[in-house]
């Protein structure tokens, strides 16, 4: 089996216990879009996530303090802030989640393996803005559904594909956020190309193009936002950071004026 193989199996078993779960609708306060934040900014947006640990690199940073973590980020310039819900092999919670919401005014992603509508509505209940769905592990019809449910609901998506033939099922929902995973989620290998490939294959000229996983440096930045993308996403390297502020200004470097020559 695969890494992501496991991984739905485990939220197979997770949404039938979520099925059987009462869900608790608080009302938060409304945060602007993900979109209209990213949308004609100068700088190099970033997704900043909270991830104690992960199936290829393990123990990240257990023993963070999400509220504190995300206050930073908030702080630093966070265009959205990515929260891991997975427990069993990321080591996250949908209480982090909460907890989060309450902290930061800034959209806030449920980052997990989504496979069920319920899912959705947890993520919703804990005061996420955007999900995840990832192609690799849906079916067509599953992410058509999954996608039209959430969007429904008001919650923006995040379409994540890694290779040409995910991209090409995703972009038949006509997505406003695409991003593209460096790493593979069968082998967790990454290769900072993936996004050079994909990103040339986009044509919808208002899609936010997001570049993530094994952003470490300046200059793995700079080679992804001349691929296109206007949007990052960052977790171990600002996990790891003993100066989020600083790693921030690294990373934020200006986008590339479209039309330029």
């Amino acid at each position: 089996m695969t890494f992501l193989d496991k991984i739905l199996t485990e939220k197979a078993k997770e949404v039938a216990k979520l099925k059987t779960k009462t869900i608790e609708q608080k009302n938060y306060s409304p945060v602007s879009t993900f979109k209209s934040r990213v949308k004609g900014a100068a700088h190099m947006n970033i997704i900043a996530e909270i991830k104690r640990s992960s199936p290829s690199k393990g123990a990240i940073h257990m023993t963070v303090d999400p509220v504190k973590q995300a206050k930073q980020y908030e702080q630093a310039g966070a265009a959205a802030i990515s929260v891991l819900t997975d427990e069993p092999f990321f080591n996250g919670s949908m209480d982090d989640l909460r907890a989060v919401r309450e902290a930061v005014a800034i959209p806030i992603l449920c980052k997990d393996f989504i496979i069920d509508p319920v899912q959705i509505d947890h993520a919703k209940a804990a005061g996420a803005n955007i999900i995840l769905l990832i192609v690799a592990a849906l079916s067509k019809e599953q992410f058509t559904e999954l996608y039209n449910y959430a969007t429904n609901l008001d919650l923006e998506v995040l379409c994540e594909v890694h290779n040409e033939e995910e991209l090409k099922s995703a972009l038949e929902v006509d997505p406003e956020i695409i991003g593209i995973n460096n790493r593979n989620l069968k082998t967790f290998e990454v290769d900072l190309g993936t996004t050079d490939k994909l990103a040339s294959i986009i044509t919808k000229q208002d899609a936010i193009l997001i570049s993530e996983s094994g952003m470490k440096t300046k200059e793995d930045v700079i080679r992804a936002a001349d691929a296109g993308a206007n949007v990052i996403l960052v977790g171990e390297t600002l996990m790891r950071s003993d100066n989020v502020n600083e790693t921030f200004k690294q990373l934020q470097i200006p986008l590339p004026v479209k039309g330029a020559k």
